[in-house]
């Protein structure tokens, strides 16, 4: 299961706190948090497999992205 933890003013020094996990292919390949060479501006982990992060940032704009997965049937919500 992946997490996601969102604390807002909380500390003096920083005014957000973002973590998530990537917990669900432990053996699969990624890069530590960095800026990107590709010259998008996305600070990140990296999937070295699919390419991809399950949380990043777009330093011009300031944009936060989070990704989490669910695994099986989904709950319907009309229920």
């Amino acid at each position: 299961m992946c997490v996601v933890a969102l604390a807002r003013r909380v500390h003096p020094d920083w005014p957000l706190i973002l973590i998530g996990n990537r917990d669900e292919f432990h053996a699969r390949p990624a890069a530590a948090l960095a800026e990107w060479d590709d010259g998008s501006g996305i600070v990140a982990g990296r999937d070295l497999q699919a390419g991809g992060t399950w949380l990043g940032v777009h330093r011009p704009s300031g944009r936060v992205v989070v990704v989490t997965n669910v695994r099986g049937a989904m709950p319907d919500p009309a229920k």
